[in-house]
């Protein structure tokens, strides 16, 4: 797989090299009372500590470190997090970037974009319809277009997340990875399988927006009209073809959560380990919420995403 594989091993490693220091060496650790709580031993890495909130800065800096001279007007769309990432990786290195996001995007995280120094464009329903537009805009005013997951150095950047695990001073039953567009889910995924093969990689998905899985399971693209979850992170209508590919010979198993399942996790994670965690930094805990028999007693780690809410969020679903 090392030499065959999209996702190179050398270059995860030069990523955690190059990637900015802010967004690295995460804090993980077994978080004991939600242990209790869930009858797992349950390890957390914590992706909200750093500018942004979110694991995006990872792979968006190694990526924008390798563009090349000419590629200084970028193009990408992005549900929020990823815009953010990319916001803060061109701002330090005075790369002009527009990011188009759909019309119901978090406005905190519209907001953050913003004064990060992008140019923020709502146009669309959903985020797959704001990816359209984006590649459309990149087409016409001779923009690079940046696609999460498809543009590997996002997957490569985020792999460096697998390299830290790597460190967790006990064995690993599984690890349940949140599955957006797959960059995360892949780059972990990559190191764990290269370096820790018995550790079980499962995918978790929204079930109000399983495309992703869907695909998976089936072996081809399957595409869906609309989506319906909370968890606007991982989102994803329309999946990305070479993200699939990269999953092939990576992952192990898949689990849908419901929506009910999610904010009951996002509460305990606030509750019994102090950390606030979008929807989609909450669906490793929610798997376990939901299919608790899968994971009785084994040492599970899951990584919190992302954290970016907004006060009305909070209110709404933490307490």
């Amino acid at each position: 797989m090392q030499s065959t594989h999209r996702l190179s091993i050398d270059r995860i490693e030069q990523a955690a090299k190059i990637v900015d220091p802010v967004f690295l060496n995460s804090p993980q650790f077994v978080c004991e009372p939600l242990s209790e709580q869930l009858g797992t031993r349950l390890a957390l890495k914590i992706e909200t500590l750093n500018p942004i909130r979110s694991f995006k800065g990872r792979g968006a800096d190694f990526l924008v470190s390798q563009i090349r001279e000419g590629d200084k007007r970028l193009v990408c769309a992005s549900a929020g997090n990823f815009g953010q990432a990319m916001a803060y990786a061109c701002r330090k290195r005075g790369v002009n970037l527009i990011v188009y996001a759909s019309t119901g995007a978090n406005p905190l995280k519209v907001e953050r974009m913003r004064s990060l120094g992008a140019t923020v464009i709502l146009q669309g329903e959903d985020f797959d319809a704001a990816k359209q537009a984006a590649k459309r805009a990149a087409l016409e005013q001779n923009y690079r277009f940046i696609e999460d997951s498809r543009d590997v150095e996002t997957a490569e950047g985020a792999g460096t997340i697998g390299l830290e695990w790597l460190n967790f001073p006990e064995p690993l039953d599984a690890l349940l990875i949140p599955l957006g567009n797959g960059a995360m889910l892949n780059g972990i995924a990559r190191v764990m399988k290269a370096r820790r093969p018995k550790t079980r990689i499962i995918a978790i998905q929204a079930a109000g927006a399983p495309a992703m899985i869907e695909s998976w399971r089936a072996g081809r693209v399957i595409m869906h009209e609309q989506i319906h979850t909370i968890a606007d992170g991982i989102g994803v209508r329309v999946p990305v073809p070479e993200a699939l590919e990269d999953m092939r010979g990576l992952v192990d198993e898949a689990i849908l959560v419901s929506e009910e399942a999610i904010v009951q996790a996002m509460r305990l994670i606030h509750c019994h380990a102090g950390i606030v965690a979008e929807p989609s930094g909450a669906v490793g805990v929610a798997a376990i919420l939901e299919q608790p028999e899968l994971f009785d007693r084994q040492c599970i780690g899951t990584t919190i995403c992302g954290g970016n809410l907004t006060v009305e969020q909070m209110q709404a679903w933490l307490y």
